[in-house]
């Protein structure tokens, strides 16, 4: 069973090393080991920067692969509108089991990713810098890194920069999460369609992107766009860093130049000669089977073609041996327990689906296929965040990959191979937590629930408009779930949706107040069930 990565995995490079460099001298570069390694930093304006960004057509390493000459761009004309300073923020979270290139570049590089962040902080006159980090080690590295450029976030100072620690969770990385927990709220995605661009912390417009981003910065600023294009691909330049792991003799974080051979890199961590399938992109990824695998190159265009993704560069063989939709299985578990618990069809939407390719797996026909894909697809862009949508991404990839297996499982006896568990996971977290200092009342899970009581709903509609991130509204037009937890950051919304119900349809209990025997979450999972094998007689 492979239950989880290390922070730091083994490192390795194809070609000339970029972002490891001098990682075989030191077990960490601090401030004069980097600059003995790199040399000196130049500053740059902010048309230089962008037109830096553009020459090596840099985009975000985070999974989004935005180009970050726009996003820097917007920040700036956002900044001049407005008449604000902007802030810039490094989301060095990774909180995904199966990727640690972010973090293996802030505990050992960590003023790799200082250096493009602070040419960014000089480009766009910025006075506040901050490093969103979820674990113990990137937190006293990157504070280190600070300390030693003799940073810190004291009032007066000329540039307040400061490290932001929030929870191990899926959504803590999202960007509204990371922005709303560095204005003292709770590590949630918000749910409001705002960009960052335009409003991010404490209001003003903010630069948010992936650590590896401003690290390929760093680099590209030292070297110029012409050495920088030496490596890779024309269209996509440069080295990009991969975590591999899944079924391999060892799992390693590789800095490699695109357009390597996705097959050479799987030799490298001792996949097997011929895997079953490759999760690419990670837990918000697609599959590709063994024989795409062995065609692809690594690059985004190449990956897309052949029907997987980059995503955040995690990189996943299974084996012959394996039973694929066993692995998937513990894969939508788990993505079911990240939930922020803020939708409804997140919140009861991935274990629906979770239970579903359960079933499947026990022998369940047809009928529990279709929906379980009826169930990927209703979730799709009903969420606060990504969530939602990524993990449904994933299940589809799953039924699209392994359509033999599927048959065996639907139709017959099942495969007859084992679950090995070789995708790294982690515990799941009861919920997601809150900022240090937070009041552990402030973190813990709200006894209070919402109520929708069908007798009397006539689908106005209303609550969805009032309280998004805690009902919404299915094809049918009524509320897609009969319960739901709400969020203590939605308290007052959902109070009033109850207070504007015109049927009177809604009601608030607290859990703690109320009799033992009660709804729990699988009733409401089964009831979804139920709903949606109505919905399909109807239709």
């Amino acid at each position: 069973m492979n239950e989880a990565l290390p922070d730091v995995p083994e490192v390795r490079f194809i070609g000339l090393p970029r972002l490891t460099s001098g990682f075989h001298l030191v077990e960490r570069l601090d401030l004069p080991m980097h600059f003995k390694v790199h040399g000196p930093l130049k500053p740059m304006s902010g048309g230089q920067l962008s037109g830096l960004a553009e020459a090596i057509s840099l985009k975000g390493r985070g999974g989004a692969g935005f180009p970050f000459a726009k996003k820097l761009r917007a920040v700036a004309e956002s900044a001049i509108r407005k008449g604000i300073l902007p802030v810039v923020v490094v989301n060095g979270s990774e909180d995904e089991p199966a990727s640690r290139k972010d973090t293996v570049l802030i505990n050992r590089a960590p003023h790799l990713i200082l250096d493009g962040a602070l040419l960014t902080v000089e480009a766009l006159g910025a006075r506040t810098l901050i490093i969103g980090v979820t674990r113990d080690s990137t937190q006293s590295s990157m504070e280190a890194a600070l300390a030693e450029r003799g940073l810190n976030n004291r009032p007066g100072s000329a540039l307040r920069a400061r490290v932001q620690r929030n929870p191990v969770r899926m959504v803590t990385g999202e960007s509204s999460a990371l922005i709303r927990s560095a204005n003292g709220g709770p590590p949630q995605p918000t749910g409001r369609k705002v960009r960052a661009s335009d409003r991010g912390v404490g209001g003003a417009p903010t630069l948010l992107s992936n650590a590896e981003t401003f690290a390929q910065l760093g680099i590209a600023a030292r070297i110029g766009p012409d050495q920088y294009r030496n490596a890779g691909l024309n269209d996509e330049p440069g080295t990009i860093m991969l975590t591999i792991s899944g079924a391999v003799a060892r799992p390693l974080v590789i800095e490699t130049p695109t357009g390597v051979p996705l097959r050479h890199v799987l030799q490298l961590a001792g996949s097997p000669p011929v895997p079953q399938g490759v999760l690419t992109g990670g837990y918000h990824g697609k599959w590709l089977d063994g024989v795409a695998a062995q065609q692809a190159i690594i690059s985004r265009a190449s990956l897309d073609a052949a029907g997987g993704t980059l995503g955040a560069g995690a990189i996943m063989p299974i084996s012959q041996q394996t039973c694929p939709l066993g692995e998937a299985l513990r894969v939508a578990q788990w993505l079911a327990a990240e939930s922020a618990r803020q939708c409804g069809p997140c919140h009861l939407g991935l274990p629906a689906a979770a239970l579903g390719l359960e079933h499947i797996l026990n022998g369940d026909g047809p009928t529990t296929l279709a929906a379980v894909k009826q169930i990927a697809n209703t979730v799709k862009q009903r969420g606060a965040c990504r969530h939602p949508d990524g993990s449904a991404m994933f299940l589809e990839s799953t039924i699209k990959a392994f359509t033999d297996d599927l048959a065996a499982h639907v139709l017959g006896d099942g495969c007859g191979r084992p679950v090995e568990g070789v995708l790294p996971l982690v515990k799941n977290s009861a919920v997601p937590g809150g900022p240090p200092g937070q009041d552990a009342a402030d973190r813990s899970p709200n006894p209070r629930k919402i109520y929708v009581d069908w007798t009397l709903c006539r689908r106005h509609g209303l609550c969805a408009k009032i309280v998004p991130e805690v009902l919404g509204l299915g094809p049918d037009g009524f509320p897609t779930v009969a319960e739901a937890s709400v969020p203590r950051s939605a308290e007052a919304s959902a109070l009033r949706a109850v207070r504007r119900c015109p049927e009177l349809a809604l009601r608030i209990e607290d859990e703690t107040m109320r009799a033992p025997v009660r709804v729990n979450q699988l009733a409401a999972i089964r009831r979804t069930w139920r709903n949606i094998g109505a919905l399909r007689q109807r239709r």
